[in-house]
């Protein structure tokens, strides 16, 4: 049986009084900023104005999937992982791998995930059509990837080093260099995104979107480490970062994404 618009509410009322108890209760919730957080300004305009509604697939386990993406093994090529083969032409810009695992609270591998990847190029341009940003585009990096992680939850991935880039959230923005990581799960209602930066930006107090994570040890997991191991010798500089699922170690998650 469908859900119908009365369980919905109900649902959302119910999802909205525990978040409120949570609160109220002084349960550790600092990590997870709110979704209209202001300094970041977009999110005052775009932000889910309810919380999250609860579904219960035992009443119809295959209606919510019908119109997700969806996705198989066979769909993954030997080069999604390198975004600096994907093109005729070398790529311009400082070639990095970043590589670590997919973990859940336990610390237990997540194996067979499927892990996307997107980014700006190394002059901060983003290959999208609706980027406006004064930079050069290069015509040997499409700036997206993905990989499975493999037994040991492990995932890798060769790239370029991203630029900064301005956007318009206030008078001098400018957003530190990063890469989004999108974890698929076993369906796409179950996908998480996230955003990994690299050490010592001197952009981030300056950054509403990781100030908004407020905090430390938090923040302080979305910040890869410099790994000499995983540099390739004449070739790449290596970063290492783990992934958490969830958990009191868990990795900050987007919201209403």
């Amino acid at each position: 049986m469908a859900l119908t618009q009365h369980d919905i509410d109900a649902e959302t009322a119910a999802a909205h009084a525990a978040y409120e108890k949570r609160v109220a209760g002084g349960a550790p919730v600092e990590h997870h900023p709110r979704r209209d957080y202001a300094p970041y300004r977009s999110s005052v305009l775009r932000h889910p104005k309810q919380p999250p509604v609860s579904i219960d697939v035992s009443k119809d386990p295959e209606l919510v999937e019908l119109g997700s993406p969806a996705f198989g093994e066979r769909d993954i090529t030997e080069l999604d992982n390198d975004l600096t083969k994907q093109h005729v032409g070398e790529p311009l810009g400082e070639r990095i791998t970043v590589s670590g695992r997919l973990l859940d609270r336990a610390g237990r591998p997540v194996r067979g995930q499927l892990l996307e990847i997107w980014q700006a190029n190394a002059a901060g341009r983003y290959a999208h059509q609706r980027e406006q940003h004064d930079a050069p585009l290069d015509p040997h990096f499409t700036g997206v990837g993905r990989t499975l992680t493999d037994a040991e939850g492990r995932y890798r991935f060769t790239t370029i080093q991203p630029g900064p880039y301005p956007w318009g959230q206030h008078v001098n923005a400018w957003r530190p260099a990063h890469i989004h990581f999108s974890m698929f799960g076993s369906a796409f209602t179950q996908r998480l995104v996230t955003q990994m930066y690299f050490p010592a930006d001197p952009l981030f107090p300056y950054d509403p979107i990781i100030q908004s994570v407020t905090d430390d040890a938090a923040r302080q997991r979305l910040i890869a480490t410099y790994d000499h191991s995983l540099s390739v010798p004449e070739f790449s500089m290596g970063y290492h970062w783990d992934i958490v699922l969830d958990g009191p170690s868990a990795n900050w998650i987007e919201e209403g994404r």
